[in-house]
């Protein structure tokens, strides 16, 4: 007697399949041999499952790495090549567009005029006939000057006054007291590091400075600005929608996280040796705030007093890889198949110009669908697993639906951390902590500018230059003047 279709293995509610009550049936009726195959059948195909399921999570790793569909693309072993395109568009502009290439520029537009010389003397050089003159001719051309460090020395006539018995001199232009470089090398070098991104040495080869007085500059420029992220935290707490992530970051070779707290106006960082849930809490306060704060599902921001929206992006891959890692399950092939359009959908539902009340409409109906989805009855324990996410955060996950304002994704946030992303892999942390301090404040500072659409070095030096008649101002209006008080 074989195998055959009469005893198909098909998982019963108590877990046992039909091969084995089968096997107990033979075994009744006296077939010991039946039993026999049909035992070292099952023993063959559970060896079987297991050898395939190894093979698979040892395939995903090799291409998806460790973490699976979780791991970072800088992390992936080996990354694909950006696709060649079937048909690959033509170069250059169609016949008769009108093109959009430089455009030259005339005198008023230009920062400076030169007049060249002739340089030719009077005659010309190769048949010695005088010259006629037939006016000039312009040329645009877009320059740009060196970043270098330039000594200036400055002379301050002083003037004495016999009756009052006291001596006046001016001050040196654009250069706060007692401070070494000028306001203009302040802004340009800090906002090339701690804003641009580049390194440390690369800022100190393209300004002349030497390291010593590179990190000298950018704490002085952090001591100035060093009550402003407490400021940057009132107004964030106010912010009808808040963004927050976090990534790791060593100080001083000790584990510990860079926290970014964010809104579409302001970016506020905090260098932290420590990962616990008392950072946000501290952002936050005590008291319950306005607003949704969007984050991923890090338990550190469950005990805020906001409301809390989880980003579907880290649940998207979690779904999407369960179907990695089950191919021929059918019950899981159709859960991914008709989820994952969903939760995409639902992070990219804000995007199209509809009207508010179309956007309502949508986002209730995608709502719906998502939850009946959620509610349905699996048989499958990586769609329970999902199915009891859903339902266990019932408060977290459609705040989008609700308000238009509030998406179902953390991608402002996490497009404001990569910068500090790509800074740990250069310069792998802070070596201290006051390091760490001015980091924290400098990146507040700047980012928050280039939020605001302003031209941070001109902004930030024409501060620099109003500290320098009175260091006693706050820097605060000086820097944000639309910010609420």
């Amino acid at each position: 007697m074989g195998r055959g279709d009469s005893h198909p293995r098909v998982v019963t509610a108590r877990g046992l399949t039909a091969g084995f009550l089968a096997g107990v049936a033979m075994a009744l009726h006296g077939c010991a041999e039946c039993l026999k195959k049909q035992q070292k059948i099952d023993r063959l195909t559970e060896a079987l499952q297991r050898l395939q399921q190894k093979l698979r999570y040892q395939e995903r790793q090799a291409t998806e790495g460790f973490f699976g569909s979780a791991t970072p693309s800088a992390k992936l072993p080996v990354k694909a090549n950006t696709p060649l395109a079937t048909a690959p568009r033509r170069k250059g502009a169609r016949p008769g567009h009108p093109g959009a290439g430089r455009r030259a520029f005339d005198a008023s537009q230009a920062e400076r005029v030169v007049d060249i010389a002739p340089g030719l003397g009077d005659r010309c050089p190769d048949c010695d006939a005088r010259w006629e003159d037939q006016g000039t001719d312009s040329r645009a051309v877009i320059a740009s000057r060196p970043v270098k460090a330039e000594r200036v020395r400055y002379r301050l006539p002083k003037r004495y006054c016999p009756r009052c018995c006291r001596t006046f001199q001016p001050r040196a232009p654009a250069v706060l007291p007692k401070s070494l470089s000028g306001n203009q090398l302040l802004a340009t070098a800090t906002t090339r590091h701690d804003l641009s991104g580049i390194p440390l040495g690369k800022v100190c080869e393209q300004t002349g400075l030497g390291p010593g007085s590179m990190v000298e500059v950018c704490h002085r420029v952090a001591r100035l600005c060093a009550a402003i992220p407490d400021r940057l935290i009132q107004e964030y707490r106010q912010a009808p929608v808040k963004h927050a992530d976090e990534t790791s970051w060593r100080t001083n070779g000790h584990k510990g996280d860079a926290w970014l707290f964010a809104t579409p106006r302001l970016s506020l960082f905090l260098f932290r040796q420590t990962r616990a849930a008392s950072v946000p809490q501290h952002v936050f306060g005590k008291p319950w705030l306005p607003g949704c704060l969007v984050v991923d599902r890090y338990s550190g921001y469950t005990k805020v007093p906001c409301a809390i929206q989880s980003g579907y992006s880290h649940l998207l891959r979690e779904v999407q890889g369960l179907d990695k890692e089950f191919p021929k399950a059918a019950e899981v092939t159709a859960f991914v198949s008709t989820v994952a359009p969903q939760l995409a959908l639902a992070m990219g539902l804000r995007a199209p110009p509809i009207s508010d009340s179309e956007f309502a409409q949508q986002a209730a109906a995608l709502k719906a669908q998502i939850r009946a989805m959620m509610e349905t009855p699996a048989h499958h324990l990586g769609i329970r697993r999902l199915q009891e996410i859903f339902r266990a955060n019932v408060d977290r996950l459609y705040h989008w639906a609700e308000d238009r304002r509030i998406p179902a994704e953390n991608n402002l946030a996490e497009r404001d951390l990569r910068p500090t992303v790509i800074a740990r892999k250069v310069s792998f942390g802070s070596q201290s902590d006051a390091g760490a301090q001015t980091r924290g404040v400098l990146m507040s500072v700047l980012h928050t500018l280039k939020k605001r659409q302003v031209d941070v070095v001109a902004h930030l030096k024409a501060v620099l230059d109003q500290l320098a008649l009175d260091i006693r101002q706050d820097p605060f209006p000086l820097l944000f003047p639309e910010a609420p008080t």
